[in-house]
């Protein structure tokens, strides 16, 4: 399955939208405008929201949390610093389960692989329209809301990082 992202377009709290291949609108992410902390909402087109994105208040290093109906789903935080990649680790509310990923994030070309099995590539390369970006779901059985959330989350840190 694959996604295409159009980034940023000039609405109050960031919100965009997210097609699939044919060019139907499938999520809708949504900035929350004028809050404490970054948060966003991943919905479906008839507004239900999916999933909550939000960025940890108090942590050590930027964190942000991924929740399902008030339910955690997972957590996403940079692993470590590479001159060439960025690395962020994404753990599951299941405690066991960790996601790995890893690219150039700023330049939207990375990686979201589980155990060494790639779930996601998320890419400029086959786009030529300015700030979109596909999120191509390798395995059938992901859940691409939370594939999608991950990307969501991976380019805001990358991002409030090169701001500081």
């Amino acid at each position: 399955m694959r996604f295409l992202v159009r980034d940023r377009i000039l609405g109050i709290g960031d919100d965009y939208w997210i097609e699939d291949e044919r060019g139907d609108k499938v999520f809708l992410v949504d900035g929350k405008a004028l809050r404490l902390r970054d948060t966003f909402e991943l919905k479906d087109t008839e507004g239900r929201v999916l999933v909550d994105i939000r960025r940890k208040m108090f942590a050590l290093r930027d964190t942000m949390v991924i929740e399902r109906g008030d339910e955690p789903l997972a957590t996403v935080r940079r692993k470590r610093l590479s001159l060439l990649r960025n690395h962020y680790r994404v753990a599951l509310a299941d405690g066991s389960t960790e996601l790995d990923v890893s690219g150039r994030v700023l330049d939207r070309e990375f990686a979201v692989e589980y155990d060494g099995e790639l779930l996601a590539v998320i890419s400029r390369r086959w786009l030529t329209l300015r700030d979109t970006y596909g999120v191509d779901v390798v395995r059938e059985d992901a859940d691409p809301a939370l594939l999608i959330a991950v990307a969501v989350c991976v380019i805001h840190l990358a991002e409030k990082e090169r701001e500081d």
